[in-house]
């Protein structure tokens, strides 16, 4: 796991040297041909990864994206309209019966079907009108990582050259050295707080909270840890509730609009007892934990989960777990 997560930056090199073309060509379609409106198609960390997708499309083009319900195909057989829409499945097996169902019935329905995937010979692959590869290469832990990375960074392309948008491009080609540096920041400040956890709550808002939803995904799976994640924005609606003397706190604080709020929330939390680790760029003060930055805001994400996949590798070996290989689970989940 740890060796696949440091391993992401020549993954997203990769991926958009050998890419190039196919993002500037889909990206011309559709401003050619605008969807009406997008819907992803993705479970586990590939869901995250749509959800961040999904940010980016609504933010810069305005256009409504929503989180298929898979079994509204594959078990109820609703009528979903398709004609104009824009699909993209996200995968990194390409295997699972419930992405291949709904692709295929959204194609045939008029849908302009994507598949976003790191075995381009799949069949989500074949069933797909267009194939943007994560170029990932081979991943032996059943954590994702790597996967997880060129996931969020195929969607910012995608985004990218749909918009045209020429400053988000050039930064995204900033962003392998940027990881390189991001996968070595410092955050052995969370194992000792963390090593005893039994629960803890993760929090982000806007773009930063598909990463908190990956982040609590990852202590779930490989440590054991009762791991929750909100937006900042909902917390107070229910979640709270659950907040006492000692409660482990992760909060992303990326930069953009949702970054204050993040930061008031934080110290909110520290007042009722909760014990925070505040996750921030360097220009934050009362940050426990440092933040790379991206050469744009919307990109500081994925340099943010890079930061966290080797600290709780760490962390799951710490509590006498093995990362690579978490009980009950394999690399290939096969749905209906």
């Amino acid at each position: 796991m740890l060796d696949e997560a440091r391993a992401a930056a020549q993954a997203v090199a990769t991926q958009f040297k050998e890419n190039a073309s196919n993002f500037a060509q889909l990206g011309a379609k559709l401003r050619a041909q605008p969807p009406r409106s997008v819907v992803t198609i993705a479970r586990g960390s590939s869901d995250h990864a749509s959800a961040y997708f999904a940010y980016l499309v609504m933010a810069r083009l305005g256009k409504l994206v929503t989180s298929l319900p898979m079994s509204l195909i594959t078990l109820y057989r609703s009528p979903i309209e398709a004609n104009d829409v824009l699909a993209v499945a996200v995968s990194q097996s390409g295997q699972s019966p419930d992405l291949l169902g709904p692709i295929r019935y959204l194609r045939d329905g008029g849908a302009t079907t994507v598949a976003m995937v790191n075995d381009a010979a799949s069949p989500l692959a074949a069933a797909s009108e267009w194939v943007l590869p994560l170029t990932a290469g081979p991943e032996k832990s059943v954590a994702a990582t790597k996967s997880f990375i060129t996931s969020l960074t195929a969607g910012a392309a995608l985004v990218s050259h749909w918009a045209n948008d020429e400053r988000m491009l050039a930064a995204l080609a900033q962003l392998p050295e940027q990881l390189t540096r991001a996968a070595t920041q410092d955050w052995s400040a969370a194992l000792e707080i963390l090593g005893g956890a039994d629960r803890i709550m993760v929090l982000g808002r806007g773009w930063s909270h598909p990463v908190a939803m990956e982040a609590a995904l990852k202590f779930k799976e490989t440590c054991a840890i009762q791991a929750e994640s909100f937006s900042s924005a909902e917390v107070k609606h229910g979640p709270m509730a659950l907040i006492d003397d000692g409660y482990p706190m992760l909060i992303f604080a990326t930069r953009g609009p949702a970054q204050e709020s993040l930061i008031a929330t934080a110290q909110e939390m520290r007042a009722r007892g909760a014990h925070v680790l505040l996750a921030a760029p360097d220009d934050v003060a009362e940050r426990d934990l440092t933040l790379i930055v991206a050469d744009v805001p919307e990109l500081d994400p994925i340099l943010a989960i890079q930061s966290f996949y080797p600290m709780v590798e760490a962390l799951a070996r710490l509590r006498g777990f093995d990362p690579d290989t978490p009980r009950h689970l394999s690399k290939v989940t096969k749905t209906h």
